[in-house]
């Protein structure tokens, strides 16, 4: 359920005061928006929290102490009316998941315009989700191009030339049970059946090969 009358009150968690500023000013003066105010660092918002509660939290990511992901989870456990948007600088893929997946209900990046960033409060604040175009271009971009790490990107090559665990272990210097450790976790992370498989989607994914 979301909001279906009266003013949006809205709250906002940044570390940079210029941020702060330059928010405020664009949103103050909206005849649908009630500006509670602001804080610097999680335990700031926490605090503010116990004694009132907005309609939709504008959250930063990076912050000094627990970060904004961290955050939310907070906020959304101990208050699940509360409505989370993203803001932030970072539009990498993980970072945007990552705030999604932590019950944000939107994601704008901090150069959004006025009209954007009052769209988003707007459409939370009635329980959709709102992604901003260049987020949501971020997101739809990399879905299917899972992470893998250093490690693993060397196991999946190795398997692709036909070794076997134990072999690549030796290659690799760690023991076989490690390198089918790796293994399954590639075979998670691709949704593949088996390692033929796997190897077929990494190729796929242009994870390995040219």
């Amino acid at each position: 359920m979301g909001i279906t009358t009266g003013k949006i009150k809205v709250f906002i968690v940044d570390d940079h005061y210029m941020v702060v500023e330059g928010i405020r000013s664009l949103l103050q003066n909206e005849p649908g928006i009630d500006w509670l105010g602001h804080a610097s660092n999680a335990e700031s918002c926490l605090a503010f929290l116990k004694n009132q509660l907005p309609d939709v939290i504008l959250m930063d990511i990076n912050m000094p102490g627990k970060n904004g992901i961290e955050l939310c989870k907070d906020v959304k456990l101990k208050y699940s009316s509360v409505f989370v948007l993203g803001l932030s600088t970072f539009n990498q893929q993980s970072l945007i998941q990552n705030m999604m997946n932590s019950g944000a209900s939107g994601y704008v990046l901090k150069n959004a315009s006025q009209r954007e960033l009052l769209d988003a409060i707007e459409a939370i604040a009635q329980g959709k989700e709102y992604l901003s175009d260049e987020a949501a271009a971020i997101l739809k971009t990399d879905e299917s191009a899972p992470v893998v790490t250093r490690r693993e990107k060397e196991v999946l090559e190795l398997l692709a030339d036909g070794l076997t665990n134990i072999e690549i272990a030796g290659k690799l210097f760690v023991s076989a049970a490690t390198v089918d450790t790796h293994r399954k976790s590639l075979i998670a992370k691709l949704g593949a059946k088996n390692t033929p498989e796997l190897i077929k989607l990494a190729f796929v994914h242009k994870l390995i090969g040219n």
